[in-house]
C-alpha cells in the first residue's frame, strides 16, 4: 500500500489570527471594513491568509450573523434566457445591474417559467430585496415575493397596492401612438399584442379577454386603443387583435400572417412591443406588401433594431428603468406611502408609417 496522502488543514479566522497575533475583529475588519485598519496592516493580514489558504470569511455564516445577503432578486416569469435575449429586458438588467455596482450589492436571478407553479426558487433566494419584472396579477411567484418581509420594487406590472412601482404610463404612451394613426386616417386596424394571461394563446384575443388579461400593460394598452379609435367611430369589436405566448420576431410574424390571412383589408398592424412589429415587417415583406404605402406598422419599446428598421414607436428608457428600480429597492430612507417612479415615453414617427392606400391607388398603383 502506498503512503497515505496528506492534506493540509484549511486555515481558519482564528488561525489565521492566532498566526498574525491580532484578533478575529482584526482580520474580518481586513475583508469586511478595510478603512478599520492601516494600509499597513491589512496588505499583511491578505498576504498571509493567502500564504496559509485562508478564503475569507464565510458568506453564508456572515449573512446570518448580519441578516443581510449583500444582493438583490430579480425575478421574471420567464425561462433564464429571456433576460439575456429580449431586447427590452436586456435593458432593464442591465440598468439595474448598475444601480446594484454603484450600491457594492449583487444581484440574483430568480426565473420562473411561465406555468410553473412552484415557488421554492422565491423562497430559497438569500436576497435582502426583490425587483418584479412584469409578472401577471394572478402570479404564484408574485405572491411569494411579497409573503416576505424583504422591500419589494414592481417594474411594469402589476400594480399592487402598497408596493412601490416604476413605469410609463402606459395609456398616455399608446394614445399618442393612436392618435397619430387616426390623423393619418387609418380606421382598419389590427393589434398584434404580447400574453394576456398565464394559460396560452396564440390565436385571437376576444374583447372580453382583452378587459380581463391578467398582464395590466397590455390590458391598458389594448384599452387605450380601443379608447381613442372609438372616438373616430371604430367599433372596437370589429378591430382583430391577435395574441402571441411567446415574444419572438418569429412569433410577431406568424401573428400577423394570421390577422392579415383574415383581414386582409387592414391598412395599419399597431404591434404592442417593437419584436412583434419587426415580425409583422418581416411577414409584409415576404407577402410583398410595401410599406408604409400598402401597409402600416408600429411597434412600442423604442429598441435599437426598430431604429435600425425606421419602425415608427413608443420609446421608454428600458435601462433607466431598471436603475430606478434598483436605486428605489435600495434607498435606506424609511418611508410610508408607496413610491411611484412613472418614466417618460416619446412616440418616434419614422419610415413605416403613412396615410392608408386609397381604393384607387390600390387598384392602379402608386
Amino acid at each position: 500500500m502506498g503512503r497515505p496522502i496528506r492534506t493540509r488543514r484549511q486555515a481558519t479566522l482564528a488561525s489565521l489570527a492566532a498566526e498574525l497575533g491580532v484578533s478575529r475583529t482584526t482580520v474580518s475588519n481586513a475583508y469586511n471594513r478595510p478603512d478599520q485598519l492601516s494600509p499597513e496592516l491589512r496588505r499583511r493580514v491578505l498576504e498571509t491568509a493567502r500564504r496559509l489558504g485562508y478564503p475569507g470569511p464565510d458568506p453564508v455564516a456572515r449573512s446570518l450573523r448580519t441578516r443581510k445577503a449583500g444582493a438583490v432578486g430579480l425575478l421574471l416569469t420567464e425561462n433564464l434566457s429571456y433576460a439575456f435575449r429580449d431586447p427590452a429586458a436586456i435593458g432593464v438588467l442591465e440598468g439595474l445591474a448598475l444601480a446594484c455596482e454603484d450600491a457594492g450589492v449583487g444581484l440574483h436571478l430568480v426565473p420562473a417559467s411561465p406555468g410553473r407553479e412552484d415557488v421554492a426558487a422565491v423562497h430559497r433566494a438569500g436576497v435582502d430585496g426583490f425587483v418584479v419584472y412584469s409578472v401577471p396579477d394572478d402570479d404564484p411567484h408574485l405572491a411569494a415575493v411579497l409573503q416576505r418581509p424583504v422591500p419589494t420594487v414592481i417594474v411594469d406590472q402589476p400594480r399592487v397596492e402598497g408596493v412601490d412601482r416604476v413605469g410609463p404610463d402606459d395609456a398616455a404612451a399608446i394614445t399618442g401612438m393612436a392618435n397619430h394613426l387616426v390623423e393619418l386616417g387609418h380606421r382598419q386596424i389590427g393589434v398584434l399584442c404580447m400574453r394576456l394571461a398565464r394559460e396560452r394563446n396564440d390565436d385571437f384575443a376576444s374583447v372580453q379577454r382583452q378587459r380581463e388579461a391578467h398582464f395590466h400593460v397590455q390590458r391598458t394598452r389594448l384599452a387605450a386603443l380601443a379608447k381613442a379609435f372609438e372616438a373616430v367611430g371604430v367599433d372596437w369589436a370589429s378591430v382583430p387583435v391577435v395574441e402571441r405566448f411567446d415574444h419572438t420576431v418569429d412569433d410577431g410574424a406568424s401573428a400577423a400572417r394570421q390577422l392579415l390571412d383574415a383581414y386582409p383589408q387592414v391598412t395599419a398592424l399597431v404591434c404592442t412591443s417593437d419584436i412583434l412589429a419587426l415580425g409583422a415587417l418581416a411577414e409584409a415583406d415576404r407577402r410583398g406588401l410595401r410599406v408604409p404605402a400598402e401597409l402600416t406598422v408600429t411597434g412600442f419599446d423604442g429598441i435599437a433594431e426598430a431604429e435600425r428598421h425606421g419602425l415608427t414607436t413608443v420609446h421608454q428608457p428600458v435601462l433607466d428603468k431598471g436603475k430606478a428600480a434598483g436605486k428605489l429597492l435600495l434607498a435606506s430612507a424609511e418611508h410610508g406611502a408607496p413610491r411611484v417612479i412613472t418614466l417618460p415615453t416619446e412616440l418616434k414617427v419614422r419610415s413605416t408609417s403613412a396615410p392608408p392606400r386609397t381604393a384607387e391607388q390600390m387598384w392602379f398603383g402608386p
